[in-house]
């Protein structure tokens, strides 16, 4: 081609053209070292064990789960645990154990104090036929408990997903974790970690202590998240069924959805990690953000898209066909021989052989 002008704008279209195919959900995620589809576990293998426990995290590194998600927060005396509430009414004893102090945020506790409170026997209440003896008494886990889970079988090397948990009640949290994952030597690789927040102001300061590690803007619609089209949030509603009060919630309209995309790329993120409305409703059931058009948007910002958290064939394949690139499920076995992924053992099984 003998005219510059012509050959820059030539390699010019070749190059758009280029970006614009490295923009599907698998490139963008070859890219960061992320597997796709990514297979996340939800707390740890939380259908079949007590969440964010041992068992719960042992099992889904058996089965194979790409990561393993948790929730951090932390103690009174400085150290990083594993718990998702921001109170630990509705998966321990506490009422119990620390009648006068049932309500208190995690932080109110030293290690030893939550050492000392049964997270595992609300379980075997809440789901009978899944009850196992040897859920009785099971400790609260620390960050360093669950790296030791992930790291204990030489054939599977599952990852961690992290969520910095009611961040502004840990001033400095960003950079706590990133002192333990360093001192573990846990970013040593691209996509070994992936870190997740719905607070924007924590995922800023994760990107700043941790540049180089994936980051995640969860998204949901209501009260500090996107606002909805309704203008009301469940508790202003009245209403008694919270899965079918989100089930009709959607953004107010599509600038306010793809508003939050910006603040994803903006402050680091490289995706989102949006709410899902689950065929059968039910606890984990929220708003609909993974309309094939919404996952479109993200792909074409160059923007992952996770969604959280599907437990049914039904949904893991409606999730798929709209364009997600992984699933958090509670069920990862599920979600595993969905995928084709072989699962050579069942649940029972597993736990049995892993001591429960």
């Amino acid at each position: 081609m003998r005219n510059p002008l012509l050959r820059t704008l030539a390699l010019s279209t070749l190059f758009s053209a280029a970006l614009a195919s490295a923009t599907d959900g698998k490139t963008l995620a070859a890219a960061q070292g992320i597997p796709y589809p990514a297979v996340i576990a939800h707390r740890g293998a939380s259908y079949d064990a007590p969440e964010s426990t041992t068992p719960a995290y042992l099992l889904a590194r058996e089965l194979g789960a790409d990561y393993l998600e948790l929730d951090l927060q932390r103690t009174r005396d400085g150290v990083l645990v594993v718990v998702h509430d921001d109170e630990l009414s509705r998966t321990s004893n506490v009422a119990e154990r620390f009648p006068e102090r049932a309500k208190s945020p995690v932080s109110a506790f030293t290690l030893a104090e939550l050492k000392s409170l049964d997270a595992g026997s609300w379980f075997n209440q809440a789901y009978p036929k899944r009850a196992r003896s040897s859920f009785e008494k099971l400790p609260i886990l620390t960050l360093d408990e669950v790296i030791d889970i992930a790291e204990g079988n030489p054939d599977r090397h599952p990852g961690l997903y992290i969520e910095t948990k009611v961040p502004n009640q840990f001033p400095g949290i960003e950079k706590d974790l990133k002192a333990r994952l360093e001192a573990r030597g846990w970013l040593d690789r691209p996509g070994r970690v992936v870190l997740q927040t719905f607070d924007r102001n924590s995922l800023k300061l994760l990107h700043e202590a941790m540049p180089q590690v994936p980051k995640i803007l969860l998204l949901w619609v209501g009260n500090n998240g996107i606002a909805s089209a309704s203008g009301q949030d469940f508790a202003q509603s009245g209403e008694q069924d919270k899965a079918a009060f989100y089930a009709r919630q959607q953004p107010k309209d599509k600038a306010e959805y793809l508003r939050w995309l910006d603040h994803a790329t903006q402050e680091g993120a490289i995706g989102t990690g949006p709410s899902a409305t689950r065929t059968h409703l039910g606890e984990q059931s929220y708003s609909d953000l993974i309309q094939p058009w919404m996952n479109q948007a993200n792909h074409q910002r160059g923007l992952l898209v996770h969604v959280y958290t599907l437990d049914d064939r039904v949904d893991f394949d409606k999730a798929m066909q709209s364009g997600v690139d992984g699933i958090f499920t509670n069920r990862s076995a599920e979600l595993l021989r969905f995928l084709q992924r072989p699962v050579k053992r069942s649940e029972p099984e597993l736990l049995q052989t892993l001591g429960y």
